[in-house]
């Protein structure tokens, strides 16, 4: 692959990074934002999960935007949205008015996740496709482990404004680097094939139907759903749970180790079985170390060995979209599904599980993990079944 195309690939990587890090500048300093708004406790569950309004709602069309408006055009839209609304928050205003900040900033996220790894897909080449790929799937964990390295230090200098302004910065230098480097690059779709915003708010409905209809098309967005659910909710309270000098650590190992599972342990592992079984292997260990946590395992223990059987969800998942949707189109939709399902997990998964901590301490959170991951492992036997009476 040509050195520039291979800059590039690594560019719009950062941009996922700096995508990830909406989640990680308020996930990893949890205790520092509940200190700037002390009137509040399960609402700030909502600061966290409310910028993924956008994509729960629209997730499956947002492949649509962008092959309507040029994957260029919406990615640097924004990354240059993201940074002011980054600049805005070092301001902390109210928490209402920082709520609505973060609803805005779903519009910048779900532009990066989505139009990022398009253009990273067309940069590549047929042999070289894959590894790009398995690059952009580490994004999001790798972004918490830099922002837990890089927060304290940060906050120490100039508290949770630097690190807001730290944020918007970076995202302003990926966005003018991107602006330079795809000037005559990855930009084939925009406005050259007469689609606008109308016919994609048409197809909305249709999508939905399809998409949640196919055994095929749904399953690896269904379980998404619960792995979300507590990825960055636990990735969030756990260290809160923690003494204060383990805490710091445990937030930068837990996305770490699931990182190390994923790229590691999944590729082995999909050369015996499926990925969805993997799916199920993943969600059963995760299950399993959470009943330890409630016969009272240590915590920085279980935070770990938690994230090491998430890694394998999230590997085996984004593996098995193309081993049950051989089409380019279903494959579309289907990844549109787990951005929907992925999105309504980091939405809801917060506020309940703070709220049930709150409401019914730590046994009744984990108890509700442990549903969580139940109802996952439960929806993909059924839907197995399912693929199995239609391909009869």
């Amino acid at each position: 692959m040509h050195v520039k195309k291979v800059i590039l690939v690594f560019l719009l990587w950062f941009a996922g990074l700096g995508a990830a890090a909406q989640f990680a500048k308020i996930a990893v300093p949890f205790d520092a934002v509940q200190a700037q708004y002390p009137h509040f406790d399960a609402e700030l569950g909502w600061l966290l999960s409310l910028i993924s309004l956008v994509g729960a709602v629209l997730g499956i069309v947002g492949g649509a935007l962008v092959g309507g408006f040029g994957a260029r055009r919406i990615l640097l839209s924004g990354l240059v949205l993201g940074a002011a609304i980054s600049f805005w928050q070092a301001s902390l205003p109210s928490l209402p008015m920082m709520l609505i900040s973060r609803v805005l900033e779903g519009l910048a996220h779900l532009a990066i996740v989505v139009a990022a790894p398009t253009l990273i897909a067309q940069l590549a080449s047929d042999h070289y496709r894959g590894a790009a790929m398995t690059l952009w799937g580490t994004f999001f964990g790798v972004a918490f482990v830099l922002v837990a390295w890089l927060s304290e230090p940060l906050q120490a200098q100039g508290g949770l404004s630097l690190l807001f302004i730290a944020h918007g910065a970076a995202m302003l230098v990926i966005a003018l680097l991107l602006a330079i480097g795809l000037a005559n690059d990855g930009d084939d779709t925009a406005g050259r094939n007469g689609f606008g915003l109308s016919d994609v708010l048409s197809q909305l409905l249709a999508q939905h139907a399809i998409s949640y209809r196919s055994p095929f098309i749904s399953a690896p967005g269904i379980g998404w759903l619960f792995y979300t659910f507590t990825f960055v909710s636990l990735l969030t309270i756990l260290p809160q749970l923690v003494p204060d000098h383990q805490s710091a650590w445990l937030a930068g190992l837990m996305p770490l180790v699931s990182i190390i599972t994923s790229m590691i342990m999944v590729p082995v592992l999909l050369h015996f079985t499926s990925g969805i079984n993997v799916t199920i292997i993943g969600l059963s260990s995760a299950m399993l170390v959470v009943v330890g946590a409630l016969a009272g395992a240590d915590l920085m223990l279980v935070g770990v060995a938690l994230f090491a059987a998430l890694g394998l969800v999230q590997g085996a998942t984004f593996a098995a979209i193309p081993e049950l949707n051989t089409s380019t189109e279903t494959r579309a939709l289907s990844y549109g599904v787990m951005a929907q399902t992925g999105n309504i997990g980091n939405l809801v998964g917060t506020p309940v599980l703070l709220a049930v901590l709150v409401g019914g301490g730590q046994a009744a959170m984990f108890a509700a993990a442990i549903g969580a991951y139940m109802l996952a492992i439960a929806a993909h036997i059924i839907l197995h079944r399912r693929r199995n009476i239609q391909n009869r």
